[in-house]
């Protein structure tokens, strides 16, 4: 019995070809950048701590990690080229 339906279905049994959307160039022209999940809000910071969210996010890109350790963090803010004073490392102790 045809009750109109099987031409709706076999449209949908043809095999389609895969689009894998995160490689493919996008209409916003952006090719291998990641898709971000959040907006940069680093135009409200001050200069040294917008400086710090780009290296960490730079950071992240270049090892494709979301989140980072303590240590990957302590890496980043050492290349920007902080250095904890001994003296001050002493009085903490």
């Amino acid at each position: 019995m045809n009750n109109g339906n099987e031409n709706a279905f076999a449209s949908h049994s043809a095999p389609n070809q895969f689009v894998d959307r995160r490689a493919a160039v996008g209409l916003s022209g952006f090719g291998d950048q990641e898709r971000r999940q959040f907006s940069s809000s680093h135009h409200e910071l001050s200069h040294d701590a917008a400086e710090l969210g780009y290296a960490m996010d730079r950071y992240k890109l270049n090892h494709r990690r979301r989140f980072i350790n303590y240590e990957e963090m302590l890496e980043v803010i050492r290349s920007l080229g902080y250095r904890r004073d001994k003296q001050e490392e002493i009085n903490n102790r």
